[in-house]
């Protein structure tokens, strides 16, 4: 999966010595609170689950700004001092090439790797799969081997994982439990509070996870299309289908094959929606939707906040919820 980025592991021990240098000069930086935890998380949704969990008791620094697209992140030299600083850094392997750098060169001992904890689904080879198996496999009968696609397009889905556990609201839960522990492992005097916050956390997305189930219980519709196959977990979830202009990275072009595949699959089922992603430019899929008289909608993956939203995890879970319901015909 990272074969193409070997460049930037060069990039980044770069930046991993500069960084040393400038933190030589300094034991923590000058904004740090020595009565709190010091967490760097690697994208939006670990710092929410991070803040929520850690309260007070922590300082959380993002790696990737609002409104930038994280999955090929590039680390300057001060926030890799800042991973190397960190009591504690919170990422998701194999998702960010620089950052799994980083902590491997800085602080494989104070690392957090949420895989640990959910196991990623394999990545279905055919974008828009239609049989994601009883526990969320990607093949019939619980299988997890993709054949190789035919379109290049697809070919970097075969044999990757999915990343996007974040939104499977039970699986996330999971992860605060554990990240809980973590914390615990890092600041002993305020155990018993990360235990509950964490425990409140999961009240909350327990809640969340029922609303999907009622909203999307009665649907006219299961087959939602997508701007790149980031909704895995949530459309095994909650038993729909996506079908991808694009595989796992948002940054493919569809080839003309692709477009035209995706066109016959929209009339096929009747789509009225066209989903695009808030970090992501809605071109491609507003095409399909002109070809397809259906209208475009946002379907936000959360890899990170739009610069301009003021929202929250949940805020954004619900306008989702919302989008489906309208482009699905949910009673």
């Amino acid at each position: 999966m990272n074969s193409h980025h070997v460049p930037r592991s060069l990039a980044a021990a770069s930046a991993v010595l500069l960084a040393l240098g400038a933190a030589a000069c300094s034991d923590q930086p000058t904004d740090a609170d020595p009565e709190r935890v010091e967490v760097v998380t690697a994208f939006y949704p670990l710092q929410f689950l991070t803040q929520q969990i850690g309260g007070d008791a922590v300082t959380v620094s993002n790696l990737v700004k609002p409104g930038a697209e994280p999955h090929d992140v590039e680390l300057s030299p001060s926030q890799v001092g800042d991973v190397a600083g960190a009591e504690l850094i919170v990422y998701l392997a194999g998702f960010q090439p620089q950052v799994d750098d980083a902590v491997q060169q800085n602080a494989a001992d104070r690392a957090f790797d949420v895989t640990t904890v959910e196991p990623l689904l394999d990545a279905t080879a055919d974008d828009h799969d239609h049989d994601h198996g009883d526990e969320g496999e990607a093949g019939p009968e619980g299988e997890g081997e993709a054949e190789t696609p035919a379109d290049p397009d697809h070919a970097a889905a075969a044999g990757s994982k999915d990343p996007h556990l974040w939104l499977d609201p039970t699986r996330l839960a999971t992860v605060g439990d554990q990240l809980a522990d973590r914390l615990a492992q890092a600041d002993p005097e305020h155990a018993d509070d990360y235990t509950a916050r964490a425990s409140d956390l999961r009240d909350q997305l327990e809640q969340l996870d029922a609303e999907f189930t009622t909203g999307l219980e009665t649907c006219q519709r299961r087959e939602i299309v997508v701007s790149h196959t980031a909704f895995g977990y949530l459309t095994t979830r909650y038993q729909l289908e996506q079908i991808g202009i694009t595989g796992l990275s948002p940054e493919h072009e569809p080839s003309p094959q692709r477009l035209a595949e995706v066109i016959e699959e929209a009339k096929e089922h009747q789509a009225t929606t066209i989903f695009f992603e808030t970090l992501v430019s809605p071109k491609v899929a507003e095409t399909i939707a002109t070809q397809v008289g259906a209208e475009t909608a946002v379907l936000d993956p959360l890899e990170g906040l739009a610069a301009d939203n003021n929202g929250d995890y949940f805020s954004v879970m619900r306008a989702n919820l919302a989008a489906l319901r309208t482009a699905l015909d949910c009673a």
